[in-house]
């Protein structure tokens, strides 16, 4: 259809860099302009900022590409690569130096890497008893069930909504939800620094 090769893929990630770009956008519109910041430096309270920022450019451009790549047919490696793009670059290198690339093991380290993730996230928030635990503990069983979409893949229904597709699908509400525990994170902890300061 109009020569893309999965049209609701792309779509589909197109929306989720649309999600990536309002949550980090409110996200800098919260620090920046709503909450307190440092008198002297005009720096914000919130000592995971730039992290957050780091992890907000990271993911646009990663859906960006997912979107292209999703367009015209390009090779089976450079599609699972840019799938995890933020940790491939860490971690191909070291990967591929240590085994032949091969997609089973693509997928098998691609699953451990998101698992463990999913798992310390809802265990800090448990553990820190964290008051948006609740929105991260969400965001946690939908990963996980989004996962599940990926690992037992089925054909295009009616050539378009694969498990691929629907998982695109699946990270958008996930997505807002993600950014929505950021921000409260963000209000907590500036909150705490400020109390401290006083």
């Amino acid at each position: 259809m109009f020569s893309l090769q999965e049209p609701l893929s792309a779509v589909l990630s197109a929306f989720n860099l649309l999600m990536h770009f309002i949550g980090w956008l409110t996200f800098f519109i919260l620090l920046h302009y709503k909450l307190p910041v440092r008198p002297q430096s005009r720096r914000t309270y919130y000592e995971y900022s730039g992290l957050w920022h780091i992890y907000g450019v990271l993911s646009m451009n990663a859906w960006f590409w997912s979107a292209i790549f999703h367009t015209r047919y390009v090779t089976k490696l450079i599609s699972q690569i840019w799938l995890c793009q933020p940790l491939t670059h860490i971690c191909f290198p070291l990967f591929s130096n240590l085994f032949w690339y091969l997609a089973g093991w693509n997928m098998k380290v691609c699953l451990l890497m998101g698992v463990s993730q999913l798992l310390m996230w809802a265990i800090w928030g448990g553990v820190t008893r964290h008051p948006s635990r609740f929105k991260l503990w969400a965001v946690v069983f939908g990963c996980a069930l989004a996962m599940l979409l990926e690992i037992y893949d089925f054909p295009p229904f009616h050539g378009y909504a694969d498990a691929h597709a629907l998982w695109h699908a699946t990270t958008i509400p996930l997505t807002y939800l993600w950014w929505s525990f950021i921000k409260d994170d963000a209000k907590f902890r500036t909150s705490a620094v400020v109390k401290k300061v006083k």
